[in-house]
């Protein structure tokens, strides 16, 4: 396990009980610096595959997203990962994309990953299969990321499915979804991350943030909504390769933003691939001096390998522990019964 700074006058939203039996939501709520990461799935059968990838990340950040089918592209699935991964220990956030199955497939999977012992799910609309590898499939959408929430969070919350049918024991989940603060009309983000709070969201990973003053001009709107009180935020960041890897991003990659001043400092680098860490690591800091941030959320597309050495440089890692749950204080608290931050 790790144990990040933690700051003295950093706001924990909510109350103090708990959705689940995860790391994740403990540390938040705890007031520590979270850091999650984007753990890429194999195209294999091989569960020592995912177990590899994993290990890279290992007792440098608290929880590991496990992508759902990404970009429309086909991968081992996330829930399977999450699996696999919980079985040995690791707090995993397992990513639903409504694009891929209806409501009776969703919430038959988000039973079977708490059984399985999966505490997170982080909500997705999901990307269209036309930008993907399979662009001749049907895509679904019978969801999207709110109703997804909703649908997810009365399952834990009023126990039933859709339909009203009961169900006898609800998942005990922690429920994220996705922000981007950069899209236009960005005065509307505000906006739209309240509805998905009160849709049942708790947490937020937002799209790469590198443009700090807009992020700042959306935090500073969401605390004066009473936003901040409700949910914690985790902006995005990641590590870019070269100029070039940070012009593609911006012309080719939905919702990134990259300011013409990142890409130029990475053109006037002698090595740019370890100036983009460099950015990362300056990002990460600043990030955290932002009334309202509770972590961050690394992409680190091809620099996994690169994730532990920025963590240690930005400084929110204050000592590296082992990661199982028996020597990890946070997860010897008593488990109370479920309540999400928006039922009350």
């Amino acid at each position: 396990m790790i144990n990040h700074e933690k700051g003295d006058d950093r706001q924990v939203p909510g109350p103090m009980s708990y959705s689940s039996a995860g790391r994740l939501e403990r540390v938040l709520k705890a007031g520590y610096f979270a850091v999650t990461s984007e753990l890429a799935p194999p195209d294999s059968a091989n569960p020592e595959d995912v177990y590899e990838r994993a290990s890279v990340f290992d007792g440098y950040v608290d929880s590991m997203n496990a992508t759902d089918g990404s970009g429309a592209n086909c991968h081992m699935s996330s829930v399977a990962m999450c699996a696999l991964l919980s079985r040995v220990g690791y707090d995993t956030v397992m990513q639903v994309s409504c694009r891929d199955r209806n409501r009776i497939a969703i919430q038959g999977d988000v039973l079977g990953a708490a059984a399985l012992g999966i505490n997170n799910i982080l909500c997705l609309t999901g990307d269209g299969v036309q930008v993907g590898d399979h662009p001749e499939a049907k895509p679904v959408f019978d969801l999207d990321s709110m109703s997804l929430l909703e649908v997810i969070a009365g399952l834990r919350d009023k126990k039933a499915f859709v339909s009203g049918r009961k169900i006898s024991d609800p998942p005990q989940v922690f429920l994220g979804a996705a922000e981007n603060p950069f899209v236009p009309p960005q005065d509307f983000r505000p906006y739209r991350l309240a509805k998905k709070i009160a849709a049942g969201a708790q947490f937020i990973q937002t799209q790469y943030c590198f443009d700090l003053p807009r992020f700042e001009v959306f935090m500073a709107r969401s605390r004066d909504l009473g936003l901040l009180e409700k949910c914690f935020i985790l902006p995005g960041v990641g590590p870019l390769a070269s100029a070039r890897a940070a012009n593609w991003m911006r012309d080719h990659v939905p919702g990134v933003h990259i300011p013409d001043t990142v890409i130029k400092r990475l053109e006037g680098a002698q090595d740019q691939k370890q100036e983009g860490r460099q950015i990362c690591i300056e990002l990460i800091q600043k990030l955290r001096e932002i009334q309202g941030v509770s972590g961050v959320h690394v992409m680190a597309h091809r620099q996994e390998s690169a994730v532990a050495d920025i963590i240690e440089k930005s400084g929110v890692l204050r000592e590296r522990r082992p990661w199982f749950p028996g020597s990890d204080p946070l997860l010897e608290a008593p488990h109370e019964s479920p309540v999400g931050l928006n039922s009350g």
